[in-house]
């Protein structure tokens, strides 16, 4: 049984090692530094995403707003760039992504309604709200350094990079040396027994939903660097990718269950997927339904163990 979930954890990164190989083996491209810093820039906004993702899938939650959510934050933050500072900018568009999850979370707790149906609607919400604020067009007035944030090196290393890497040490200490962290997960295992041991579950869901929320704000940042401009069209279907980044990575859909380590490798695995397919000339349509086999075969995983586990 211990070898069992050893192997179990292991085998998301077994699978980015050998399809990394294959991917060597198959184009001498792929291991060039360009290819790799194109990836890791390429991946960062759903990879930062998708750490949000975790923490409200471990509560026992889920977000299919953030997306939209991300097209929002993504009008509200560029927005100011024409008469402020980018700093005011980008803590307009984290903010409105924080707001955004909060209020995810308020409604939840608010009106005991299930986050699949909340979310659902603030999906439609958000998306309307970025395309009246925007008039339906692009925000392009941005200035020229915004662009580092996205495309700039630091210490030969893409910036996007170090910003990842924070938020990955942030979220892992979160989730594994805090109360927080440990509600999350008692929550997403039972949350009527959380309640009943004295957990404040009305406020961690809260507090998980703004976290998303925030770490979606912070990637709208980053698209929106990439694009050099606000869309409020943009993000969509990043919810799905989100979800899969966590399921691949061995997270589970009902909750308590999920680490930061599985969801970037997760999420580097799409990542590769969508590279290889772009290196080997295969038709870019493959990768969604690629991603959705795998969503489907990484919960089947989950669903037969479970089922072992009860028997």
């Amino acid at each position: 049984m211990i070898r069992k979930l050893r192997l179990q954890k292991l085998l998301p990164f077994l699978t980015l090692t050998v399809l990394s190989i294959a991917l060597w083996i198959a184009s001498p491209y792929f291991m060039t530094v360009g290819n790799l810093s194109s990836i890791i820039r390429q991946t960062a906004v759903i990879n930062i995403m998708a750490l949000g993702m975790t923490v409200i899938i471990i509560a026992g939650g889920i977000d299919l707003s953030v997306g939209s959510m991300l097209g929002l934050a993504s009008v509200l933050g560029t927005m100011p760039m024409e008469n402020h500072p980018i700093w005011v900018a980008m803590v307009a568009g984290i903010g409105a992504g924080a707001i955004c999850g909060l209020a995810n979370g308020a409604m939840i707790t608010a009106l005991r309604i299930n986050p699949f149906i909340v979310t659902l609607g603030t999906m439609g919400i958000y998306r309307g709200i970025a395309l009246i604020v925007s008039k339906g067009v692009a925000i392009n007035k941005v200035p020229k350094s915004f662009r580092y944030l996205a495309d700039g090196d630091l210490l030969g290393v893409p910036f996007v990079f170090w910003i990842l890497a924070l938020c990955a040490i942030v979220i892992h200490v979160m989730l594994e040396h805090t109360r927080l962290g440990r509600y999350a997960f008692s929550i997403g295992s039972n949350p009527d027994a959380a309640f009943y041991a004295g957990v404040p579950v009305a406020f961690v869901t809260m507090a998980v939903f703004a976290i998303g929320g925030l770490l979606t704000g912070l990637a709208s940042m980053i698209g929106a660097s990439r694009l050099m401009s606000g869309q409020p069209t943009g993000g969509e279907s990043y919810e799905l990718s989100a979800i899969a980044a966590v399921v691949i990575g061995g997270g589970s859909l009902r909750g308590g269950e999920g680490s930061v380590v599985g969801t970037l490798i997760g999420c580097f695995i799409m990542g590769l997927l969508r590279n290889g397919t772009d290196l080997l000339g295969i038709n870019p349509h493959w990768q969604q339904v690629i991603i959705g086999a795998a969503i489907i075969i990484a919960v089947s995983i989950d669903t037969l163990q479970r089922r072992r586990a009860a028997a």
